[in-house]
């Protein structure tokens, strides 16, 4: 129960899903957590439940996209707990599997604002500190649709994009001991996918990607964002984690 004692830990899209297994996880592993998201009353039902059950874990509304957000979510992190070692970036929106006929600018600019540049926003914010903790971990929430085609055209790109992100950064920050890693989920029951899963046929197509013909629960993506965050993978940088059921295995 003690795979984080004492690390600091940001996690964005904390609201549900992923974002909210990955946040009480940590904290149960022994981590500080800061949990963010842009539905600040979701984010806060939880939150105040997990603080009764003795967890470590305080709250932000944030928007990734935001700069200045950013900084008070670090300002606030910093004023609580004194410094960060973990930042997992798992805020971000799946509009669809929009072709490129299909999608707008504007959905381009909104998926590629939420999907890259909020985490690029927040390793921007974060590295810093991370350099003064003396290294640590960024943990960059992907997808398999950042390996593969088919699931949306700026999706896929957003994706895409956030693994080859990660893959620089780790390259460059090396020398600093912090850690720069990137999971790529296939179908995850998350209130993101729902509202997919219920579109008729969606269920068994989707359930049908996996050779395991299922979808995954968040606390399966949380256990590997878990392993990333931990000192366990301290000679593992600039990598995907593939948690799909084996999807893009065929």
């Amino acid at each position: 129960m003690d795979r984080l004692k004492n690390k600091v830990v940001i996690i964005t899209g904390a609201a549900g899903g992923m974002g909210a297994a990955e946040a009480k996880l940590f904290a149960q592993q022994g981590a500080k957590v800061m949990a963010t998201d842009i539905q600040e009353e979701k984010l806060e039902q939880w939150v105040l439940q997990a603080k009764e059950e003795g967890l470590t874990i305080d709250y932000l509304k944030h928007d990734v996209t935001s700069e200045t957000d950013w900084q008070l979510v670090v300002n606030k992190t910093i004023a609580l707990y004194a410094k960060i070692d973990v930042l997992v970036n798992n805020a971000g929106i799946f509009p669809g599997f929009m072709d490129g006929e299909q999608t707008s600018k504007e959905l381009w600019d909104k998926v590629i604002a939420i999907n890259l540049t909020g985490p690029f926003l927040g390793c921007k914010a974060c590295i810093p500190y991370l350099k003064k903790a003396g290294g640590g971990s960024i943990v960059n929430i992907a997808s398999i649709a950042g390996l593969v085609g088919g699931n949306g055209v700026a999706y896929s790109s957003s994706k895409g994009g956030l693994r080859l992100l990660s893959k620089d950064l780790a390259v460059t920050l090396a020398k600093h001991k912090i850690r720069v890693n990137t999971i790529c989920p296939g179908a995850v029951l998350t209130p993101m996918t729902e509202n997919v899963l219920q579109l008729p046929g969606m269920d068994e197509t989707i359930k049908n990607m996996s050779p395991q013909a299922r979808v995954a629960d968040a606390i399966e993506i949380a256990w590997g964002a878990l392993y990333l965050a931990s000192d366990e993978s301290l000679f593992v940088t600039g990598t995907d984690i593939t948690i799909d059921g084996g999807a893009v295995a065929r």
